[in-house]
């Protein structure tokens, strides 16, 4: 991998691992609906601008539908579900527990396209049960039913990421990255937008919380998708999946450096088995589509990141 490449990862891991301090921020004065409504239309009116500038806006209405289900799935809900989430737990919390979803991943990949798992594979997904038992055992930031249901929230949206990766891979494998960004982000603003508007109206935010929610938009959301995409252009997209490992550890760096949120051994070891749980079903999965097919299979993200599952990207 170049230089250059190694970089991108380094700023897209960082991007994603901070968009859970930006959320822990933003969502007390937001609400979880209208945080993750602003974040999306934000997103998808720059990536519109993006593409007005370049003269390069792809076709919308051969594909509605399909961008509709990638939108709902894989931005609109966990989107919301993490911004829930953290009403309750540490963003440290929600960023360990999003690398839960490659296991979903690769659950929906056995039952959608017949795609046996390996025992590599369920020896990773019991490592990474075992970390999240640990995770909610120690409640970091959070404790009592609150605290769990935001757990199930965060995991909630882990299934969603392995639901729209396979998905997309079925369906929209030749429809061009940057297209399935782009949409996807527009259908996940048309969705949220009655449900954002059928809830109380927040107050103007503060100047933090205003630059909290452009940062997650502009930077973790809409940015960080070129630098993803650029990735899978340059090193395929098994290389970018890399970025799944380091998106905890950005995510509890940012946490405790900006949010003064603890850092425990017993959060570290949660991290661990997880990682290495995602280490292993990663490793288990059966090969995949050509790079040029898989290239043209990239999806959007993340809650705050990617997940990863049988799939080309996020």
């Amino acid at each position: 991998m170049a230089a250059s490449d190694v970089v991108r990862l380094l700023v897209l891991a960082g991007l994603w691992g901070g968009s859970f301090a930006f959320i822990r921020v933003a969502v007390p004065a937001l609400g979880p609906l209208w945080l993750a409504f602003s974040r999306v239309a934000l997103a998808f009116v720059t990536l519109l601008a993006v593409a007005l500038l370049r003269r390069d806006v792809p076709p919308l209405r051969e594909r509605w539908r399909d961008y509709l289900v990638v939108g709902t799935v894989n931005s609109a809900l966990p989107f919301a579900l993490y911004a829930f989430a953290e009403q309750y737990v540490s963003a440290s919390t929600a960023a360990i527990l999003n690398a839960t979803s490659p296991f979903f991943g690769a659950l929906a990949a056995a039952l959608w396209l017949k795609e046996p798992l390996t025992l590599r594979q369920l020896a990773g997904m019991g490592l990474g049960i075992g970390g999240v038992a640990w995770v909610v055992g120690w409640q970091a930031g959070g404790s009592g039913e609150g605290a769990w249901l935001a757990t199930l929230a965060c995991l909630g949206a882990a299934l969603c990421y392995g639901i729209g990766g396979v998905y997309t891979k079925v369906r929209m494998r030749e429809i061009p990255s940057h297209a399935i960004a782009l949409y996807s982000l527009l259908a996940a603003t048309l969705v949220l937008a009655p449900a954002a508007a059928g809830g109380a109206l927040p107050s103007p935010p503060s100047a933090l919380v205003a630059v909290n929610v452009l940062a997650l938009a502009v930077a973790s959301t809409a940015y960080a998708y070129r630098l993803y995409f650029r990735l899978i252009a340059n090193v395929g997209p098994t290389r970018a999946l890399t970025v799944t490992f380091l998106i905890p550890l950005f995510g509890v760096l940012w946490g405790v450096a900006l949010l003064g949120e603890p850092l425990t051994r017993d959060m570290l070891f949660g991290a661990m088995l997880i990682l290495a749980g995602t280490w292993l079903t990663m490793r288990g999965s059966r090969p995949q589509t050509p790079p040029r097919a898989e290239r043209a299979n990239a999806q959007t993200s993340s809650a705050a990141g990617p997940s990863t599952c049988v799939r080309s990207s996020r």
